[in-house]
Formats: C-alpha cells, structure tokens, sequence
C-alpha cells in the first residue's frame, strides 16, 4: 500500500512541476525573445519481487517481477525555434531571423559578456548602442561597444540585414561613406 502512495506523490510533486512551467510560458507569453519550456519525465527505477529465469530445453523462461516506484522530471527544455516578426514602430528594435544571440556588456571594455535574443535596443545620451531593459552596451564583431559620435546630430541612422550600422550625418553625408567599413552588430 505505501509503494503506491510513494509512487502517486512522487507523480504528483513531478506534475506540480509541469504545471509551474507551463504557467511560465502563459506568463511570459508577451516578453519579448521568450523562449518557452516544456518538461519532460522518466520512471525512477523498479523494485524487483523475483527475478527472472532463464529458458530451459523444456520450459520457458520467467520474467521478473518488478514494481516501479514512481516518476522524476527527466528535464525542462528550452525551445529555441525562430519566434513571430512583430512590428514596434521603433528603429533600433531589431530581432535575429535564424540563429544567433546578441552580445552585451555591462562594461565599456567588453570584458563581460551576456548573450540574449531580446532586441529591444536605443541610444543613450553618449551615442552607445544599449540594450533599454538593462542598460548593456551591445557589441560589435571586435568585442567593444558600437558607438556613435555626435549622435545627437544624426539625422537619421539604418541597421542592415547583416548588423552594419550607417548613418546620415548633419551635413547630410552617409557614415562611414563605405558600408563595408560600418560597425557591424556581433551576433
């Protein structure tokens, strides 16, 4: 009678599991590069009552006799596949169309480094390209914060499809005037 409650309890405390991860995906079902999660189980192992026997000439052999004793959370998975394009109205919001990461820094040397999907990114007043949520310095493909000087006086600035940034200056010139010389966004 007591292995069976064990083994009901155990899949009980396993499923209340199951249950706060997919809360978690409900909860975060507008943050931005969510990635949800699912979980997975495995049976714990078998108590054996008898062992088993072998075939003999004249007889079959006997399987053993064996209870499971319950269930364990095998793991809890992050699906990583490409999420919806959506829209916010704001340039320097971007996302990443297939795989990759965006390479942040709390330090101006890129010492430090923190990988997100989270796209979510603008200038501060020295002309850094941040991450808004954190405050993170996004780098570029050489490790160092992408920066943008007199970023007040730009008139207007473009990220391309593979993370060159280029911007139109107050005197109307493109920045760098060679895009292959622009920074580019390390992913």
């Amino acid at each position: 009678m007591m292995r069976s409650m064990f083994a009901a309890v155990s899949a009980l405390r396993n499923h209340q599991t199951r249950m706060d991860v997919i809360g978690n995906n409900i909860a975060n079902v507008n943050t931005v590069a969510f990635k949800s999660s699912r979980v997975t189980f495995q049976d714990v192992f078998y108590q054996t009552l008898s062992g088993g026997t072998a075939p003999s000439e004249n007889q079959g052999g006997i399987n053993p006799r064996q209870v499971g004793v319950g269930m364990a959370v095998n793991s809890i998975d992050t699906n990583f596949t490409q999420g919806n394009v959506e829209p916010t109205g704001f340039s320097t919001d971007i996302m990443i169309q297939g795989e990759g990461f965006f390479v942040l820094s709390p330090e101006e040397d890129g010492s430090i480094k923190y990988y997100t999907r989270a796209g979510v990114f603008g200038f501060d007043a020295q002309g850094n390209l941040i991450n808004k949520s954190n405050g993170m310095f996004v780098l570029d493909t050489d490790g160092k914060p992408i920066n943008i000087e007199n970023f007040s006086n730009i008139q207007s600035f473009k990220i391309s499809s593979d993370g060159s940034i280029t911007y139109i200056d107050e005197n109307g010139e493109q920045v760098p005037d060679n895009p292959e010389d622009a920074p580019k966004i390390a992913l």
